[in-house]
């Protein structure tokens, strides 16, 4: 046999392990991901309101890598509200979660998108981020993959009274923290306003005062001619300018 031939026999050989090597497929890595939704303004968004719905996706191709819903505690109250600095440590081990373990086979880029408060849904939104993720490299460090989630929760009340549509709102961060006169989550700096729409117009509104700690705001409508109509309070902290919005529907006879 020529000797150009052999060696070309040699160096096949030699190179096909080499190609079957990279040819196999690639190995899926465990890579551990911690979520964390916190509420605008206040604290972790866990069991007290329902958590929040968190989904994990490949943002190239949208296939879902994890999905589920944070649980556990609000966290603790000083950490977090006394913490400064650009990006403190705020969590403890109790303060809600969400935990996966993601199989990458390559570097992605995660899309998370978050929802809630899945207790609170008349005020529920819908956030998201993306982050590039490294199979193995846990995204688990300090607070872990933590998004804040603004808005508040106000909860609609409405009966027919004598002296019109008697309206009551539960007002509350989207953790449920407490909203109270003096406190952390200091009533006077939050306002109420009730309104009454009907085929997309505004027929009437009113300010609604704080009466019962914690969080509750009241205050009355004039009545209007019998029909159906949509009640809408509309939450805002006058100091931050988060907000938050409840409607219900009203069937005045």
């Amino acid at each position: 046999m020529p000797d150009n031939r052999r060696f070309a026999i040699r160096f096949g050989c030699a190179f096909l392990p080499a190609v079957l090597l990279f040819a196999a497929p690639a190995i899926a890595e465990p890579t551990p991901v911690t979520v964390r939704v916190i509420s605008q303004d206040a604290k972790f968004v866990g069991d007290s309101t329902g958590g929040a719905q968190v989904i994990l996706r490949d943002a190239e191709s949208g296939r879902i890598l994890a999905e589920g819903i944070t649980a556990g505690g609000t966290g603790n109250t000083d950490r977090i509200m006394q913490s400064t600095g650009r990006s403190p440590l705020r969590a403890t081990d109790d303060a809600a979660a969400f935990h996966a373990t993601l199989d990458l086979v390559r570097p992605t880029l995660v899309e998370l998108e978050v929802k809630g408060a899945r207790g609170r849904p008349g005020s529920a939104v819908k956030v998201t981020a993306q982050r590039w993720m490294m199979p193995g490299v846990p995204m688990t460090t300090g607070d872990g993959w933590s998004i804040e989630l603004p808005g508040l929760a106000v909860t609609p009340m409405a009966s027919l009274e004598p002296e019109g549509l008697r309206i009551t709102a539960k007002v509350e961060p989207m953790c449920g923290c407490p909203l109270i006169p003096g406190g952390l989550w200091d009533s006077a700096d939050y306002e109420v306003e009730a309104s009454l729409w009907q085929d997309g117009h505004q027929l009437r509104k009113a300010r609604l005062a704080f009466a019962t700690a914690p969080g509750g705001f009241t205050g009355t409508l004039p009545l209007p001619a019998s029909g159906r109509y949509t009640l809408v309070l509309f939450g805002r902290n006058t100091v931050t300018g988060s907000s938050g919005l409840g409607r219900i529907e009203v069937q005045v006879p």
